[in-house]
């Protein structure tokens, strides 16, 4: 797997978040798809959560990640700047 840099990363939570919804998606999920450590996905998931970017919901003893409003802006604005970078031919 190529290198990601921590919006690349930050873009990934949100973007597998986003794909579970109101019911929120659980850590095992994010680690999962977002192919990240345990410890790794934890100190991405205090960045969301302090941003306003992710709630973190407890639910009947479970754990869950929901996406905000705010998070799916930012999610909508980096694949924005993703496109605009690509049309000048930068990866990001």
């Amino acid at each position: 797997m190529p290198y990601r840099n921590s919006m690349q990363i930050m873009a990934d939570v949100l973007s597998q978040a986003s794909q579970y919804g109101l019911d929120g998606a659980n850590k095992s999920n994010l680690i999962q798809k977002a192919n990240l450590s345990h410890s790794r996905l934890n100190q991405f998931l205090n960045n969301l959560t302090s941003a306003g970017l992710i709630n973190d919901i407890v639910y009947q003893n479970h754990q869950t990640f929901v996406i905000t409003p705010k998070g799916i802006k930012f999610l909508e604005e980096y694949k924005n700047f993703q496109e605009l970078a690509g049309s000048f031919g930068l990866e990001l």
